[in-house]
């Protein structure tokens, strides 16, 4: 699905918003205003490891959201303040973050990365 063009700080209804988050976020929702996802940890060391992922895409991308941190989950929320709704910054470091949080390297045949062993003691995140 394509996107219309739109000026840098132009927002999207909630309508449109939805149906974007449906197309390319499948596991974000919108919750007043904010498009959200929860991530599912092991424990505190695992959602540290989260934190800290979301924390460098961030601030790399100049457009921070606000978490929500407990000892097995971390939620991201996302908002553009300056123009009071969700744009396609809002978007981009969506998808970002979502590719980098819940890559699993083992699932690609052609990659040397075996990916975090099927076994309990070694489990930080709780793949979708």
């Amino acid at each position: 699905m394509s996107w219309r063009e739109r000026k840098h700080e132009e927002t999207y209804s909630d309508q449109e918003v939805e149906a974007r988050l449906k197309a390319e976020l499948p596991n974000w929702y919108l919750e007043k205003g904010w498009i959200r996802r929860k991530y599912k940890t092991s424990g505190w060391k695992s959602t540290l490891m989260i934190v800290n992922t979301v924390g460098h895409l961030a601030e790399a991308a100049f457009h921070h959201p606000d978490l929500t941190v407990s000892y097995a989950f971390v939620i991201v929320k996302l908002v553009n303040h300056a123009a009071k709704g969700i744009t396609n910054k809002d978007f981009e470091l969506a998808k970002k973050i979502e590719e980098v949080v819940m890559w699993q390297p083992g699932l690609d045949q052609n990659s040397s990365l075996e990916g975090t062993p099927d076994d309990p003691r070694f489990k930080y995140i709780k793949y979708d």
